[in-house]
């Protein structure tokens, strides 16, 4: 079964991503973080295929959390979300080995699912 985490400090955009990819993909095991300490028990018991990262976080910023999370599970497939759409996160999103990069503010829901 495909799995994927969703870590974001909005309980209403998880539950907009989760809503729409479970209408996409209704197998799809989805578990949801609100911080690092939460992803990294969650990912150690479950590791997921796919992340879905918010880049700003309570406590920590999501790029260095995913730098963390690449590092002792490179084959995670991370998506970074922003609200910021700025070339210098779109770099260090590069640099922290992100899959891929989405803006928040221009996402439409059939962007979260293909």
């Amino acid at each position: 079964m495909f799995k994927t985490m969703l870590v974001d400090g909005s309980r209403y955009f998880r539950k907009l991503v989760k809503d729409t990819l479970k209408y996409q993909f209704p197998a799809m095991d989805i578990m949801e973080a609100t911080g690092r300490v939460e992803a990294f028990q969650k990912i150690a018991s479950r590791p997921p295929n796919l992340i879905f990262m918010d880049i700003r976080l309570p406590g920590e910023n999501g790029l260095e959390l995913t730098r963390k999370i690449k590092k002792d599970y490179p084959h995670i497939m991370m998506i970074i979300l922003t609200n910021h759409d700025l070339p210098e996160y779109r770099e260090a999103a590069t640099r922290s080995k992100v899959n891929y990069f989405l803006s928040k503010s221009s996402m439409a829901t059939d962007e979260i699912s293909s």
